[in-house]
């Protein structure tokens, strides 16, 4: 499933981000930007799953919606990351401050990236065939 394929790319290069010079304004800007790559490409990819197991909130809804319909199928998931993660994505391009900037990549290294990868990790157990490892793809 190519959703999951540019999720999961995009996964192995935000998480190098606490390898990185944190200090370092054009990297904060890096990793803030990946973040709100990964970000959209995580609730296209649960917008993409609803709709493989029937909910009809995939046909039209937003991002908000989408997290609180994923919640209720992936026990991974803690919704109040997930929607403070919306407010975040959504704020990023508001940032002007440079502490507003340091602290929101702290947060994305100790929390959204762990709770992406809890959700990966859920993907690939309950959605294996379906997105690829080891099979065709069958969306």
């Amino acid at each position: 499933m190519r959703k999951y394929d540019n999720f999961a790319s995009a996964l192995k290069t935000l998480a190098l981000s606490g390898c990185q010079d944190l200090e370092n304004e054009f990297v904060q800007g890096g990793i803030i930007a990946k973040f709100s790559l990964q970000f959209e490409l995580s609730w296209k990819l649960m917008k993409e799953l609803l709709r493989y197991e029937g909910d009809r909130v995939a046909d039209m809804g937003s991002p908000r919606e989408i997290i609180k319909a994923a919640y209720r199928y992936y026990d991974c998931m803690d919704e109040q990351i997930w929607l403070q993660m919306l407010r975040d994505r959504n704020d990023t391009t508001h940032i002007y401050d440079a502490a507003l900037a340091s602290r929101l990549v702290q947060v994305v290294i100790e929390t959204y990236i762990p709770e992406f990868q809890k959700f990966d990790a859920e993907v690939r157990e309950r959605y294996g065939a379906l997105i690829g490892e080891g099979e065709p793809n069958t969306l």
